[in-house]
């Protein structure tokens, strides 16, 4: 059972916006969440929760560090607020609640970069630990990125976003330029998967050609130079790029 106090360290100073048409659902929700969360801002349809985004951005000059949102809304439904989120914000942290355990039907929302998400009925157990796996990589990206672009991977290894460059106990590693070219897409949204139609549109953006057996090939050979489980594969999906957290002392 997850501990309210432990996600209350890496919750109490964030904010947080749910969107969702169920009115008792909402109700009870949002009282869970105002017990962790500094700011909770409620709304009962997708464009009336895109409106309270802006609003809170232009206020803050930030967006909410996390967005939770149903999938099922009247005026705009979850699919479409996630997209207007995005680019407002592409680095924006969401949490989708859905009805559906369809591949297919969430497949867009995983390209698009979406943290979690929560089946219906909702396993509240469930819910606090995506938080506290949320509000934890938001406190890593906080502390680590904005201050010196640098990204660990592991205690010893760290990718270096300014210098497109690897660092194991501050030595360099040697990587190759489709390498370079791959990670510096991997690390644009820490987190997001990217597909294979992405991957090579990146590269040719580039000028550069690659398709799905080298793509293949080149993670093969960047996984031999990179921290266990740093770099992961979605099958028929796409790869992602996971930063370190710290492991606390109990």
């Amino acid at each position: 059972m997850k501990n309210p106090s432990e996600i209350k360290k890496y919750t109490n100073t964030l904010s947080i916006l749910f969107a969702e048409d169920h009115e008792e659902l909402r109700v009870n929700t949002s009282n869970i969440l105002k017990s962790i969360f500094k700011t909770v801002d409620t709304c009962s349809d997708g464009q009336e929760a895109f409106n309270q985004y802006l609003r809170y951005k232009k206020e803050n000059n930030a967006g909410y560090d996390i967005v939770l949102t149903d999938i099922e809304m009247p005026k705009m439904d979850g699919i479409e607020l996630t997209e207007n989120i995005y680019k407002e914000n592409p680095e924006q942290a969401i949490i989708v609640l859905s009805a559906y355990d369809d591949t297919h039907y969430l497949l867009k929302l995983i390209n698009l970069g979406v943290e979690q998400f929560i089946k219906k009925p909702i396993d509240y157990q469930e819910l606090l630990g995506s938080f506290l796996n949320v509000s934890k990589k938001i406190h890593t990206t906080k502390v680590l990125i904005p201050q010196n672009k640098e990204i660990h991977l592991s205690q010893n290894i760290s990718y270096i976003k300014d210098s497109k460059s690897i660092k194991n106990d501050g030595e360099s590693v040697y990587l190759t330029k489709f390498e370079i070219v791959f990670l510096e897409l991997l690390s644009h949204k820490m987190g997001k998967i990217y597909s294979n139609e992405e991957i090579v549109s990146h590269f040719n953006a580039l000028n550069e050609i690659i398709d799905g057996s080298n793509i293949r090939k080149l993670v093969s050979k960047l996984r031999k130079k990179l921290p266990e489980n740093s770099l992961e594969s979605i099958y028929g999906i796409g790869y992602k790029l996971i930063p370190y957290v710290a492991k606390e002392d109990t």
